[in-house]
């Protein structure tokens, strides 16, 4: 094909840097423009989550009024506060669910054609993900901490590494959720139907990952266990728990430097059943 440059970028390790990081950075645009394109359920979810957060806020308020010192769990009523505002924004940023992508393409088969492209499904899946991300930083994240901001005092960090700490941790967070819904997508790889793996997760998700109240209310033991032992926390409890300056600034860098941890796990782990599964790769209905 005499003057055309039929060439892909692809991102592998006799790439050149520069080759893989455009590859990369054009999967997360595409991210970013698929789900540009739902306005409707922007402004829905966004709508949602403001609901949401005046029912959660309420109810943590009433437990702090009747709790010894109205601190229950280490927080002040305005440290309450903001751990539900920004975390109902934080909810999509984070996307913890409604992504069956991978467990669709799988059901389907078509994942074999996945297969066959330059970029690996778990590379081409995280970049279009941080695409997601981005665009519920600038979206979805907003409109909750608004609503919070007109209505009630929130907290404002009084350190200045919080902010950038803050923003670490919620990267980490995006990763960290990603490779957990990689996981339980990657499910149907055995199972044909990933539906059932992913109610469960649902189910547990937001209540270990410190959405449903702030894990500190539970015993100690049961905090530390569930810190060390899974990386749920790490999606939500502990970029909220860093924003609001709820630990000694060591404790908060440790914190997070266990969430950079578990991100690492949980990709490293991702791409072991992927390369499992594809030595055992067999399509349904074909």
């Amino acid at each position: 094909m005499s003057g055309i440059d039929a060439r892909v970028l692809t991102i592998s390790p006799d790439r050149p840097f520069r080759a893989s990081i455009t590859t990369f950075g054009a999967l997360a645009w595409s991210g970013f423009r698929r789900y540009s394109t739902y306005r409707q359920a922007t402004i829905a979810g966004s709508f949602t989550n403001i609901v949401f957060g005046f029912l959660r806020c309420y109810v943590l308020l009433a437990v702090a009024a009747g709790a010894v010192g109205n601190r229950p769990g280490g927080y002040d009523a305005t440290q309450l506060v903001t751990y539900v505002w920004v975390g109902q924004g934080l909810l999509a940023v984070v996307g913890m669910w409604g992504w069956t992508d991978l467990a669709d393409r799988i059901r389907t088969g078509d994942i074999a054609s996945d297969l066959l492209r330059p970029v690996p499904p778990l590379v081409s899946y995280l970049a279009a993900d941080l695409g997601r991300a981005l665009h519920a930083v600038l979206t979805r994240f907003i409109g909750p901490l608004l609503a919070g901001v007109v209505f009630f005092e929130l907290y404002r960090p009084h350190r200045p590494q919080t902010v950038p700490l803050f923003a670490i941790s919620a990267l980490l967070a995006v990763i960290g959720s990603f490779g957990c819904r990689y996981l339980v997508n990657a499910t149907a790889y055995w199972l044909h139907d990933a539906r059932g793996v992913q109610m469960l997760w649902t189910l547990g998700s937001g209540v270990l990952a410190g959405l449903s109240f702030p894990l500190r209310l539970l015993p100690e033991w049961a905090v530390a266990t569930l810190w060390v032992a899974t990386p749920l926390p790490g999606l939500l409890q502990t970029p909220l728990d860093v924003l609001v300056e709820r630990d000694e600034p060591v404790t908060q860098v440790g914190l997070v430097a266990l969430q950079a941890v578990w991100a690492v796990v949980l990709l490293r782990l991702a791409h072991v059943v992927q390369r499992r599964a594809e030595r055992k790769l067999v399509v349904q209905g074909g």
